[in-house]
């Protein structure tokens, strides 16, 4: 006898997705299907049998019978204090920027079609052009969104405290963003050489303003003698790219092994530009 398909669990399926903190793509990589077929299954356009919703359950480690419930109300998202550089709620993004680090994190950007990334952001092929008319103004989006958000964060670690606790809060609040935003991080990370003119010039300026706080807080911190670090300038970068690295070896399930290594790191910055405490 063919299993009939369950059809009304797919927004439970999301929902419980999200609860678990697992992205579109690693569910789908962990069943055996494509993004699009699992966002085809969130969305409620292909049904989903009991051996699916079995493994579905399996890998995220929740009871079968879950799926079936009634939903739950919608929570109201709460905004952060932007003061508080360690906290990291959700980035508020449209569902066409959610579907694109997905794809983009799973096949990378030349890889990646508007036709999946519509899929996975359950919107037309027509209807992604008129919000975005390439994959370039995606990843385009992409970065001004991250880079807006590290400048706040970076601001605000800085601001108000000495300048060897403004450089190790800086380098923690780097690595942070780079754990705690680890798909969107990633994306940044691999695809920003796919920038085209003048794009790539507002990044690489853009960048060059993260490296400038740094490196003028560590100046600050050495015109005190607290810094002995024979050059700055290539210390600092030597950090930033250390930290920008973090997500290629690292994943998002353990938030307590995230907080570690921001702080560790903050460390490590710390004896690369040679600070002394007894000064």
């Amino acid at each position: 006898m063919v299993e009939q398909p369950v059809t009304d669990s797919g927004a439970a399926v999301r929902e419980l997705r999200n609860q678990a903190g697992v992205t579109l793509r690693g569910l789908a990589a962990g069943i055996g299907v494509s993004v699009g077929t699992m966002s085809a299954i969130e969305n409620g356009k292909v049904g989903l049998t009991v051996d699916r919703l079995r493994q579905i359950a399996q890998c995220l480690d929740v009871p079968v019978a879950r799926f079936l419930e009634p939903p739950q109300p919608e929570k109201v998202e709460t905004t952060a204090d932007p003061t508080d550089w360690r906290v990291f709620a959700p980035l508020t993004l449209d569902p066409v920027l959610e579907s694109a680090i997905d794809v983009f994190e799973e096949l990378g950007y030349h890889g990646a079609t508007m036709r999946l990334i519509a899929a996975g952001a359950d919107i037309s092929v027509a209807g992604i052009y008129h919000h975005y008319p390439s994959k370039q103004h995606l990843l385009v989006a992409l970065v001004n969104i991250a880079h807006a958000d590290l400048a706040q964060r970076l601001d605000a670690a800085g601001d108000g405290v000495d300048a060897v606790t403004a450089f190790a809060n800086m380098v923690e609040a780097l690595t942070l963003f780079h754990v705690e935003r680890r798909a969107l991080a990633l994306v940044l990370a691999t695809e920003l050489r796919r920038l085209e003119e003048p794009n790539r010039t507002h990044l690489q300026a853009s960048m060059a303003q993260i490296e400038g706080r740094l490196l003028d807080t560590a100046r600050r911190a050495a015109d005190l003698g607290a810094f002995r670090s024979g050059d700055l300038s290539v210390a600092t970068k030597a950090i930033v790219t250390m930290c920008l690295a973090v997500p290629t070896w690292t994943d998002d399930s353990d938030a307590a092994q995230g907080r570690r290594i921001a702080r560790e790191y903050a460390n490590l910055a710390l004896g690369m530009v040679g600070f002394r405490a007894d000064r």
